[in-house]
């Protein structure tokens, strides 16, 4: 349990997620839910044969020629009876094609004069979009574990859904500890800092799924976090810093007085090391995150987003791609080292470009960074140009 690759220790933390109870809400609700249930389509799409174009439906044997106009066809008005030989009708896009049609001639490749139109030759099945093009009734269109977006939300809909069925949200209880941090726009003394750490893992939280909530004002005593940490209302208890050894470390001591019992002791990580994880005697999971802001949101990344899609059910396995370097890197120690980096994008290719400082206290270096570059315990040095492994953040433009 102690100083595990971080592979193993991600392996351990979500072996401990069970997926939480299903509820059912309404459709555009449920953005960034996930599916508990399979979603089928209640009919075909589109349920009738129809228009690609505006123009007109006619019988393609008969054409081409001057055909006599007998009525039209519009989305939701459709033409109820059948072509017979000679006619035809007009038709728009996305209107049902009347019976006896078998394709549609575009407008400006038509004549019309009076109740009559001369059309080209077409060919069956012209500009002709086939019931159940799209899917058909009683398909499966998204399986359980998918995250809804915008545009699932867009096929659930197609699909004839107003409500589905996803897992209930996780309940996140952030507790941050050290009272040497104050939270903006409290005044802070002459040896605290602003609180960068909780705010931000926060939000993470609720954008990766969950329900957070945020403990402040703990006091750096023992008995305060053990009271902090048995009052919170949460399935999950997410401590920033407090995570170490040190006199004035006191989370690992109250989860300790709290019954926990360790999967993840530390991690052989840079940076994050503290990093820590069990389950309280009551049940509950705590995930110990180190203070400095850098290492917090490394570990959040590597760890809290699995766990809390694990949680909901949902595939919970970081999702990696290759770059090339911009620039040489030494050869790197016996902790995996995941760096702060920035991506660019050019001829179908991407490049990483590690910032030079990486210490974990930076918050600034994380604000820039849009990636997480991947260097193996003991990897050798590597020259610019070399494939490296990086993990994309969800960063906005």
């Amino acid at each position: 349990m102690k100083l595990l690759s971080v592979e193993a220790a991600r392996s351990a933390i979500v072996a401990e997620a069970t997926p939480l109870p299903a509820e059912t809400i309404a459709l555009q609700s449920a953005n960034g839910r996930v599916l508990a249930e399979d979603v089928a389509a209640v009919r075909a799409q589109p349920p009738f044969t129809n228009s690609a174009m505006d123009g007109w439906a006619v019988r393609s044997a008969e054409t081409p020629g001057a055909l006599a106009i007998v009525g039209e066809s519009a989305a939701g008005h459709g033409y109820e009876g059948a072509l017979a030989p000679g006619q035809a009708t007009r038709i728009f896009t996305g209107a049902a094609l009347p019976g006896g049609a078998d394709s549609v001639v575009i407008q400006e490749n038509a004549t019309r004069d009076g109740d009559r139109v001369t059309v080209p030759a077409a060919a069956p099945g012209d500009n002709i979009r086939d019931a159940g093009k799209d899917f058909r009734a009683g398909e499966v269109l998204l399986t359980k574990g998918t995250r809804i977006d915008p545009w699932r939300l867009s096929l659930a809909a197609s699909a004839g859904r107003a409500e589905v069925s996803v897992h209930r949200k996780l309940r996140v209880a952030i507790l941050s500890t050290g009272e040497e941090i104050v939270e903006a726009p409290a005044k802070p003394g002459p040896f605290q800092i602003y609180d960068s750490g909780s705010p931000a893992l926060k939000v993470m939280c609720e954008a990766w799924g969950a329900e957070a909530s945020k403990l402040s004002g703990i006091r750096d005593q023992l008995d305060a976090v053990i009271a902090a940490m048995r009052a919170a209302e949460a399935d999950l208890i997410v401590t920033v810093g407090g995570a170490s050894v040190g006199d004035h470390d006191l989370v690992r001591a109250a989860a300790e007085a709290l019954g926990i019992q360790y999967r993840v002791e530390s991690v052989a990580v840079r940076p994050g090391k503290p990093t820590f994880f069990g389950v309280l005697a009551d049940g509950r999971r705590l995930l110990g995150l180190p203070g400095n802001p850098a290492s917090a949101f490394v570990c959040a990344e590597l760890f809290l987003k699995p766990l809390i899609a694990a949680y909901c059910g949902a595939p919970h396995q970081p999702r990696m791609t290759s770059a090339r370097l911009a620039e040489p890197l030494a050869a790197n120690g016996p902790r995996e080292h995941w760096m702060r980096a920035k991506l660019t994008y050019a001829d179908g290719a991407i490049t990483a470009h590690p910032y030079r400082d990486q210490d974990s206290s930076l918050v600034s270096v994380f604000a820039a960074a849009d990636a997480l570059l991947k260097r193996p315990a003991g990897a050798p040095a590597c020259a610019a140009g070399d494939l490296v492994e990086v993990l994309a953040l969800d960063r906005a433009g």
